[in-house]
């Protein structure tokens, strides 16, 4: 979903191989998502544990298939523009992420060096950030709150709990995707995250103000 330009390594794929998936992927951005939906998860079992006894009626109308119809629709069209971007600029089968790329090292080092460099672009990341994290809990919230028959009655993809799982994963993949790509506009680029020197990152901080 996101442009790829600049959450991987600038360096063409012909000079430079991209590394294996796994060694591409952060551990620590990897084990953030998995701790928020996690919580998630642990939220939907108390929301099921707390549920009401009285079903729900189900009013027709509000599953609205027809509006995520068009969403899946739309993020197939923007997936392809991504991945054909991707392409042009690595190479097919360059092994680069570009699904995964929000939670690659490059993109955490990039992250990392943006809350040391550039409190404007800090705070401008601030939103697409929480976005991410809210759509991580909201997945692994899915899982066992959806399992209370009035928690997908009338929501998305309802009466059913496959259906509303499928629309509210389908939500949070679209959120994470534009959200990436906006922090992809924002963060520092790859060049000034890879710079470790101290004299380098005072050069780079200077250039950034």
């Amino acid at each position: 979903m996101a442009n790829n330009a600049h959450t991987t390594d600038e360096t063409p794929a012909i000079s430079k191989p991209a590394s294996p998936v796994t060694r591409q992927i952060s551990l620590r951005l990897s084990a953030c998502a998995a701790g928020l939906a996690a919580v998630g998860i642990a939220t939907g079992v108390v929301r099921y544990l707390h549920r009401s006894p009285i079903r729900e009626v189900h009013v027709p109308g509000t599953s609205a298939w027809v509006p995520q119809l068009i969403v899946a629709a739309v993020a197939v069209a923007l997936y392809g523009v991504a991945r054909w971007r991707h392409d042009r600029r690595f190479g097919r089968r360059s092994g680069r992420l570009l699904l995964l790329a929000p939670l690659g090292r490059s993109a955490a080092s990039r992250l990392a060096a943006t809350l040391r460099r550039a409190p404007w672009r800090s705070a401008a990341a601030l939103p697409p950030l929480i976005v991410i994290a809210y759509a991580f809990w909201r997945i692994g919230d899915q899982v066992t709150g959806g399992l209370d028959p009035n928690f997908t009655v009338n929501a998305w993809g309802g009466p059913t709990y496959l259906g509303a799982m499928a629309c509210h994963y389908l939500d949070a993949v679209v959120g994470i995707g534009v959200s990436a790509w906006l922090l992809d506009l924002i963060l520092l680029p790859a060049a000034f995250a890879g710079r470790a020197h101290p004299g380098s990152a005072r050069q780079a901080g200077a250039t950034i103000r």
